[in-house]
């Protein structure tokens, strides 16, 4: 039978209409090869525009279908379930984008128009190369591997528990709770963070459908969208967890100090500690580079005291594999280490602070009690509060990290709350960007308490005094941009708003679990308003700001969509896997193994017995590095065969008649004058 193929323009309101002829690019697909019906709509994407095309794929038993409209990205799922449902094979359709790569980028109407044609062509000639292909189901694993267990991971691992499913969460630390847990307080409301975190912890450990892991990694993970196998390694605590009991006695006896990594080294902490009395789970764990045990063979002291016999020296690595069907990543962020902006002076003068340690000194289970002193004991009585420390900084992150505005402001609030009054706060600031609910009223609540806020960022910290006013202090050096002066203000503390960056082992981890990272190195998701929460694997998804810079708010409701899609797999029971994958012709292979090296995503073995390569489908993701570099041409990917992508491009180069017309018009000579 031959091919019969219906063609659809949209107007996109005026986003294609705009610029480009619609009704002349319909008229021209009307002649071209196998073109059955073409016609234009205003917006083709909707109710009525599918009809349109269900009906005349009955009406004038059409075979192919080409809509010219947006990027296949946003809606060419929408018109391939419109061929579905009038009974035709979605991937005998083709969708060609004349909006994003024609009416937005090109000034001239007639160069748009022209450009639509080829596009419109080169289309045509594609679809009648389509082959129809089938999607099959998969099995779907009930069980949910949450990685990471910030506030991120906790959300997602009690939302999906509620259901029902049992929940994996694998935390890397000693104990759950992320970063929140190192807070004072939450802005706007000013809530205690662990009033918060602490319960959800407390319940993570207490709902028997979580399987909480902690001093835990995974390892490798192996397998497809409903079947991953996940390789998660244990680390020895040296702690029987079934026999300790938290008294902490093994810790008030341990010799050994070291600075603590929870305090941002604010504290010391022991050989053997927990990160601190709400710990979850609340057992201590040893930290065999500073046990005198470990290093030389002798002390054991936390064993000599511990009442329940829990310590034990003999643990070792241990490997658990675990059967999920989803993955949930949780993994959180790092924060920006100040030191190579040596014009701040961190870690050369003790009095300069970044925003984390500043938490910790504001903690009322925090180094001082939750008072704000200096390293002499003294409160300030002026602190300077430097925004966009590694942000908005185009040798560092580029990007705004969100939360940095919001918790200098509760800074302010705290330094006045607690040191009164009288305490000078100084606001370096580029721009205020308070953008979520409550939050322009907390700074206007702010700026009434007395908060100076001075537009600049800072060029400089120093000790060097030029005034006696200015000795024994630090000086911020920098400009007021609304005054238009430099100011050289003196001051007691200095809080760094450090950014928001990706943990330094993102592009391990992002290995690991075959997911991409963005160009500012964090979890790429698969788009940002369709896609918020999916990346490119598919059963694999993102939750709180391992994906971006987001604030407590966000980052839950963020996790509780993350858990919401993985429900929606593993209640379903099925999986929809994609035709559009890479396929190797046995017959044409020649066993060199280049595309097995070549698959992001381990796809693809060798079959030793037949001596050929073979695809996994449900592994492969179709993105097309083998068959771009087989030698042989037997690696393809289905749906983009050489001879529909030659069809495509011989389409797009055609000169068009129209086109040709205007330009021999143009290049005629001048007639010579009478």
């Amino acid at each position: 039978m031959a091919n019969r193929i219906g063609v659809y323009v949209c107007h996109c309101g005026t986003n294609i209409a705009g610029k480009v002829d619609t009704a002349v690019v319909a008229g021209f697909a009307a002649g071209l090869k196998n073109v059955a019906v073409a016609r234009d709509y205003k917006f083709m994407c909707s109710d009525p525009g599918q009809e349109t095309i269900i009906r005349d794929i009955r009406a004038y038993r059409l075979n192919r279908v080409v809509v010219a409209s947006c990027s296949p990205r946003l809606h060419e799922k929408t018109f391939q379930n419109a061929c579905a449902r009038a009974g035709l094979n979605p991937f005998l359709f083709q969708m060609t984008c004349i909006r994003e790569h024609c009416s937005w980028v090109v000034a001239d109407p007639a160069e748009a128009t022209a450009k639509a044609k080829h596009l419109v062509a080169g289309a045509v000639d594609r679809v009648n190369h389509h082959e129809a292909l089938y999607s099959r189901t998969e099995p779907v694993h009930p069980d949910v591997l949450v990685v990471g267990g910030g506030i991120a991971g906790i959300q997602a691992a009690l939302d999906i528990a509620k259901s029902g499913h049992r929940v994996h969460l694998v935390e890397r630390g000693p104990s759950i709770g992320g970063h929140m847990a190192q807070f004072d307080k939450t802005f706007p409301t000013l809530d205690c963070a662990a009033c918060i975190s602490t319960p959800k912890m407390v319940a993570v450990s207490q709902d028997p459908n979580i399987n909480l892991m902690t001093y835990a990694e995974v390892a490798e993970v192996t397998g497809f969208v409903g079947n991953f196998t996940v390789t998660v390694r244990r680390k020895p605590r040296y702690i029987d967890e079934t026999k300790c009991t938290g008294c902490g006695l093994c810790l008030e006896k341990c010799p050994t100090k070291v600075p603590s990594e929870f305090e941002e080294g604010m504290g010391t902490r022991r050989a053997i500690y927990r990160n601190s009395p709400q710990s979850v789970p609340n057992k201590p764990v040893i930290d065999t580079e500073h046990c005198l045990y470990f290093r030389k063979g002798k002390c054991r002291v936390c064993e000599k005291n511990c009442p329940s016999g829990a310590i034990d020296f003999a643990q070792t690595e241990s490997r658990l594999t675990l059967e999920v069907g989803t993955i949930v990543m949780a993994t959180g962020f790092a924060a920006f280490d100040p030191t190579p902006l040596g014009q701040y002076g961190f870690g050369r003068y003790p009095e300069v602070y970044t925003a984390l340690q500043f938490e910790r000194l504001n903690n009322a289970v925090g180094p001082t009690g939750g008072k704000i002193v200096m390293k002499n004991g003294r409160p300030p009585a002026s602190v300077a509060i430097i925004h966009c420390v590694g942000s908005r900084d185009a040798a560092h992150h580029p990007y705004c990290s969100r939360v940095c505005c919001m918790y200098a402001l509760k800074y302010d609030h705290l330094i006045k709350d607690k040191l009164g009054h009288d305490a000078q706060v100084y606001n370096f600031y580029i721009d205020m960007r308070c953008f979520g609910k409550g939050y322009e009223e907390f700074y206007e609540r702010v700026q009434k308490e007395g908060v100076t806020f001075i537009r600049g960022r800072p060029a400089l910290v120093t000790d060097e005094a030029l005034s006696p006013q200015e000795e024994g202090k630090l000086v911020v050096v920098g400009e007021d941009t609304l005054l238009g002066r430099t100011l050289r203000l003196p001051v007691d503390m200095v809080v760094l708003c450090t950014a928001m960056e990706p943990r330094p082992d993102a592009a391990e981890v992002a290995r690991t679990f075959g997911i991409s990272q963005g160009l500012d190195k964090f979890f790429l998701e698969e788009h940002p308003k369709l896609g918020p929460v999916s990346t490119a694997t598919d059963g694999v998804f993102l939750a709180g700001s391992c994906q971006g810079p987001k604030d407590i708010p966000d980052t839950v409701s963020h996790a509780s969509g993350a858990a919401c899609q993985a429900l929606a797999l593993a209640s379903r029971g099925e999986v929809t896997i994609s035709p559009t994958v890479s396929h190797i012709n046995p017959d044409v292979c020649i066993g060199c193994g280049i595309c097995i090296g070549l698959c992001a995503y381990g796809a693809i073995d060798f079959d030793a017995r037949l001596g050929v390569a073979v695809v996994n489908e449900a592994m492969c993701k179709g993105c097309g590095a083998c068959a771009g570099h087989c030698p042989s041409g037997a690696a393809q990917v289905r749906h983009f065969s050489q001879r529909a992508l030659f069809a495509e491009i011989d389409g797009l180069i055609d000169p068009l008649p129209v086109l040709s017309a205007i330009l021999d018009e143009e290049t005629k000579a001048p007639a010579a004058p009478s």
